[in-house]
């Protein structure tokens, strides 16, 4: 029995994978603040001043 080449189809794995490591990290991101006690607010904040999308 053949093992199946795509889970989703050629071009959609790569998205689906990069889509997963983000969700990934930006969870652990949020736990990891959280614990310093930031809340959520915060750290959206902070990550908006970092990529350059805050005023």
């Amino acid at each position: 029995m053949a093992a199946q080449a795509y889970i989703i189809s050629r071009a959609g794995d790569p998205i689906f994978a990069l889509f997963i490591g983000l969700s990934a990290a930006a969870l652990r991101i949020n736990r990891e603040e959280k614990a310093k006690g930031k809340t959520t607010s915060d750290i959206l904040a902070d990550a908006r001043r970092r990529i350059g999308l805050s005023k």
